[in-house]
């Protein structure tokens, strides 16, 4: 191989010299854009909780749902939240009756943390009900797995 040094442009030419490129290499594109998939679709589901609350743990085995209920959570404090965002306990009723357009008969399940007082929950499952839903279900842990369960009531 012939190898020239020379200090200016129009100086020795070598017989390797190379055009410039002018195609996209689109194969690392790719790559990184299945890895960002990859990423998201394991990441996504657990994304999903909302509010965190530490549920009580029972024996009772997963109910199976069509479609994604109404979610009613009761934190440590006390602070009721319809779905994500936070309520006032008065304002529960108005709320889900604006939500039921189309009918009562959508699942809703509570979430209440295990050191919530029982009169709290109960209270917020009463509101529940004057507001026409009777499909109630109350959100556990189970004891053996970290899979939450869903226990019916009414």
């Amino acid at each position: 191989m012939a190898f020239s040094v020379s200090g200016g442009r129009g100086g020795g030419r070598s017989k390797y010299k190379r055009a410039p490129m002018s195609e996209i290499n689109v194969t690392p594109m790719v790559d990184v854009m299945l890895v960002l998939l990859i990423v998201f679709m394991v990441a996504a589901p657990l994304l999903t909780v909302g509010v965190p609350v530490d549920l009580p743990k029972t024996q009772a085995a997963a109910l199976s749902g069509d479609n994604e209920p109404l979610t009613v959570t009761i934190n440590a404090s006390g602070q009721v939240f319809l779905q994500e965002t936070p309520v006032e306990p008065d304002e529960i009723v108005a709320r889900l009756q604006a939500i039921a357009q189309n009918g009562y008969e959508q699942r809703i399940f509570i979430r209440a943390d295990s050191g919530i007082d029982y009169g709290r929950v109960m209270d917020v499952m009463s509101r529940i009900s004057s507001a026409g839903y009777s499909k109630v279900g109350l959100v556990t842990d189970s004891a053996t797995g970290s899979k939450p369960a869903k226990g019916k009531a009414k």
